[in-house]
């Protein structure tokens, strides 16, 4: 699991690549949370474009993101979920607690 960002105007946009599961959920929970304390971030995207597979273990690190930064009063959301992570993230029924924005327009899926 690899995990790059960017910084810009005050939106911290985490790309993770690669699988998250829970052999990595631990360690990216800990690459996740040093970024958001570097930059304080207003608003933290964790985008799963390059997620080519998640269990259950990233709905947890989601969730752990979003309270990071509902605490700090900024907002958080997924963006662009692949198949296999969208079908997990649709399965736990997050969406009603996180913003999930997919390419069919922001809205999950039927």
């Amino acid at each position: 699991m690899k995990v790059f960002n960017s910084f810009e105007n005050g939106k911290l946009t985490l790309t993770l690549v690669g699988e998250l599961d829970h052999h990595s959920a631990k360690t990216t929970m800990k690459k996740l949370e040093r970024f958001i304390d570097e930059y304080i971030p207003r608003d933290c995207v964790l985008d799963f474009s390059d997620l080519s597979f998640m269990d259950s273990s990233g709905i947890a690190v989601i969730l752990r993101v979003h309270k990071i930064m509902k605490a700090t009063g900024g907002r958080a959301w997924v963006d662009n979920p692949q198949n296999q992570p969208l079908r997990v993230i649709d399965a736990s029924g997050i969406e009603r607690i996180v913003r999930i924005s997919t390419a069919t327009g922001g809205k999950m899926p039927k």
